[in-house]
């Protein structure tokens, strides 16, 4: 016998079996259930209990883990199984917009079950580790009942606060960086190899740069918060500067920058705007749309840099 929470996990893709197996690992009673069964051999030979119907899935545990494609695919999977949710916790880790999590929060509620909506902020081989970041939305109170269950999938837990959405919002906040980084990585690459030079050559140098950029995190964050865009020191007007040489090495390299010019007509536009003196924070206050105060921020801007 075992006094481990019983868990069921529903998506047995790469992240949902590296959950699957953590579980195991631990000694959690482990119901698992895919679309596809075959991908649930692996996790049986491991002691795993595989169901082919979702609703059986859901009644074998009052822990539910749920780590499909988003929180459409979610609902549909688990429509059959609404008669069985009731009195067990669901718990997403999957990708998707804010409604999603909100929609589907009130679909558990609905139908008498608790839910939290999480993320985990690394790839499926560190699930378990110690430093693995984990963070979740929803009810305090169905966090701190399950916190010890969860730790089992990475060491570091945060609540981030009772909307059931905050999750997928700050995944999507802190995945903006994901895409415009690895492009940057990618053509970094495009450039050495016209020269006949391997992206592994560049690797040290990228790590160096992006550990420049994390040190800086925390001025931008200031900056932001404040909107005094003063402490930075790299201008808008400096970055402008600097586009026509990228479409110059774009040129003598032959590589694609094309993925640039919306950046080249944000920071025109900021010109326009007036912020070239500020620093380059200040294009939060062009993607911010509509938001943007009342009062004249660029003549507080410019009294504060007198």
């Amino acid at each position: 016998m075992t006094d481990r929470t019983p868990v069921t996990v529903v998506g047995l893709g790469s992240m949902g079996s590296a959950l699957a197996k953590a579980f195991l690992r631990a000694g959690h009673p482990t119901t698992v259930w895919n679309r596809s069964p075959e991908k649930a051999a692996s996790l049986v030979a491991l002691g795993a209990r595989h169901v082919g119907e979702i609703a059986e899935a859901v009644a074998a545990s009052p822990l539910i883990i749920s780590c499909l494609i988003g929180f459409e695919a979610t609902a549909e999977t688990l429509a059959p199984a609404c008669h069985a949710i009731g009195g067990r916790t669901l718990i997403t880790v999957n990708s998707g917009a804010p409604a999603g999590a909100r929609a589907l929060a009130a679909w558990a509620a609905e139908h008498d079950a608790g839910f939290l909506g999480g993320a985990i902020k690394n790839v499926p081989a560190a699930v378990g580790n110690p430093d693995t970041l984990l963070y979740f939305g929803g009810s305090r109170a169905l966090f701190d009942e399950h916190a010890e269950t969860l730790r089992v999938l990475g060491g570091d837990l945060e609540h981030l606060g009772p909307e059931p959405d905050l999750a997928a919002l700050y995944e999507a906040a802190v995945g903006a960086t994901l895409l415009p980084a690895l492009l940057g990585f990618f053509e970094g690459a495009a450039v050495l190899s016209a020269r006949g030079l391997p992206a592994s050559s560049m690797v040290r140098h990228a790590t160096k740069w992006l550990q420049m950029i994390e040190s800086l995190l925390p001025v931008l964050a200031e900056e932001i918060d404040t909107r005094d865009y003063t402490k930075l020191g790299s201008s808008v007007a400096l970055f402008h500067s600097a586009n026509d040489d990228d479409l110059a090495l774009g040129t003598e390299t032959g590589v694609d920058m094309a993925w640039h010019r919306p950046m080249f007509e944000l920071l025109g536009r900021a010109m326009d705007q007036g912020y070239g003196d500020n620093s380059i924070t200040a294009l939060y206050e062009l993607l911010r749309g509509d938001r943007a105060d009342e009062h004249d921020l660029r003549g507080r801007l410019a009294a504060g840099a007198d």
